[in-house]
Formats: structure tokens, sequence, C-alpha cells
């Protein structure tokens, strides 16, 4: 008996998105922070060693990435 040849068996596969909705909100959140961080370290005026400078700004860039981690890594 001859075998029937059959194309390959597709299955029924969803069009799903790796990232949903509230991913991409948390990573513009994460993106704005970093972008805060970075205005923070420019400064204007004052000390080049100064506190927001030289701790907060690095902190809140840091932070920023963190999240941003976060907002890939969510479920």
């Amino acid at each position: 008996m001859a075998e029937k040849k059959t194309g390959p068996v597709v299955k029924d596969v969803k069009n799903e998105l790796v990232f949903t909705k509230k991913n991409y909100q948390l990573l513009l959140i994460s993106i704005a922070i970093v972008a805060v961080g970075f205005i923070l370290m420019m400064g204007s005026t004052g000390d080049i060693y100064d506190f927001r400078r030289t701790l907060l700004a690095p902190m809140v860039v840091l932070a920023g990435f963190a999240f941003g981690i976060y907002a890939i890594l969510k479920k």
C-alpha cells in the first residue's frame, strides 16, 4: 500500500505579543526616571561635587535602569 503524504502539521498558535500594554507603560516610566536622573546630573549652577550630582542623580539613574529590567521581566 502506498503511503499518503501529508504536509507539515500546523498547530493553532495564537499571535500573542511578548510584552503587554502594562510592560510598555512600565518601560516608559523607567525611561522617564532615567531622564530625570540625567537632568539632575546635568545641573545648571553650583558646585561640581554637589550631593545632587555625585550621589542622588546616579542613584536615580540606576533605579530607572533597575525598574526597566523589572518592566521587561514582568509577566
